[in-house]
């Protein structure tokens, strides 16, 4: 029809129809939102193995003698800990502390980092970063369209790739290695969305499909299943990892959702810092709180968070927890100091249920979900 926007594919949108891949828009890109079902797919990562094509992820490079000097002003975390190899989850900041996105900036070598970037935000992020880098000695180049990513997650698959790139075994948590695969220059880092151990391979388009096919292989001792955007939510919920767009956005800052261990306040100026300066000085009076059902019910978000018939606010991430068979959702609440197992109630369709306020994350997945939460 006249007037719409054609949905973006990636590089694997035909293997994954052929998989039985249910196909849904996000963000104007064609994904899979399951392939056997949210629940299977959810403890195939948990238990095992699963595969996500996370292609629509964006990918933009910051090089030359002021790239480091450009990331470390427009992020409130310490580019300082993005050494060679290396990479930082962050928070990228406006002038009113709010997030333009949040991303994984990683330090290929001295002078040249490779920035990871959400899929609704890819055009934005590398506009800001341009404006921010008028007078500075830096090239910053847009290359999502050339690449996919496919994260292989789950505690079984540091098995797989124990001859597919050893190397990558050794990485650290935020690790990133450069490899050739079948003739062309890839990135494996080792981060995670799902608070399970696992890899994720930046490579080219025209690889993209055999590499899927060849991780399947490999991953058949383990049954691994691919996995679509269904069980990326549910997963990446239970380990209290954010959605940009959902849960954090340009007008809210990075201590209200409750992540203030990437506010490195004492590294020096950087856009928003006297914003966030104050905030931890004076309190908050919203936070992105967890909230867990007592009784039985699936939340969804935009539900509504009650106490005593009064509304604190309102679910913005919600669904039900195939780990802990209970709803679960996170939302801000005003005040901002709730304490977990304070009592509330939350609307479904009308009706009131029990629930509870909780800690986040609601589920601790390998070391590795422990340590991007806390940030050590």
């Amino acid at each position: 029809m006249s007037g719409e926007t054609a949905l973006r594919r990636t590089a694997l949108n035909e293997t994954e129809r052929k998989a039985g891949g249910k196909m849904v828009d996000f963000h104007g890109w064609e994904l899979p939102i399951e392939f056997s079902g949210i629940l299977k797919e959810h403890e195939a990562v948990r238990n095992s193995a699963g595969i996500f094509d996370v292609s629509h992820m964006g990918q933009v490079f910051v090089t030359g003698p002021d790239a480091f000097k450009l990331l470390q002003h427009t992020n409130a975390n310490d580019l300082k800990k993005a050494t060679p190899g290396k990479g930082v989850y962050s928070h990228v900041t406006n002038e009113k502390a709010g997030l333009v996105d949040d991303i994984i900036a990683f330090c290929l070598e001295m002078d040249r980092y490779l920035v990871v970037v959400n899929a609704a935000t890819a055009l934005k992020d590398f506009e800001w970063f341009k404006k921010q880098a008028e007078k500075m000695r830096v090239k910053v180049e847009n290359k999502s369209d050339e690449y996919s990513i496919l994260a292989v997650q789950g505690p079984n698959v540091p098995k797989m790739f124990e001859e597919f790139a050893p190397e990558a075994l050794k990485l650290p948590r935020f690790g990133i290695v450069e490899k050739e695969l079948y003739g062309k220059h890839c990135f494996i880092s080792r981060t995670g969305y799902t608070g399970e151990d696992g890899f994720e391979i930046t490579a080219p388009n025209d690889i993209a499909v055999r590499l899927w096919e060849d991780m399947m292989e490999l991953g058949k001792p383990y049954g691994i299943v691919p996995c679509g955007l269904g069980a990326r939510d549910t997963l990446r919920l239970e380990s209290g990892y954010l959605l940009y767009g959902q849960d954090v956005d340009d007008d809210h800052t990075t201590y209200e959702a409750g992540y203030g261990w990437v506010v490195c306040l004492d590294k020096g100026d950087f856009i928003g810092r006297q914003i966030l300066a104050d905030q931890k000085a004076n309190g908050l009076k919203r936070k992105l709180t967890g909230i867990v059902l007592t009784a039985g019910g699936v939340p969804r978000a935009g539900c509504r968070v009650l106490i005593d018939g009064k509304e604190i606010g309102r679910l913005n991430s919600a669904t039900y927890s195939p780990t802990l068979k209970k709803g679960i959702g996170v939302g801000y609440m005003t005040p901002a100091g709730l304490k977990p197992g304070t009592p509330v109630e939350v609307e479904i369709r009308g009706r009131m249920v029990k629930a509870e306020v909780a800690r986040v994350p609601f589920h601790k997945g390998t070391a590795f979900s422990k340590i991007l939460y806390t940030g050590k």
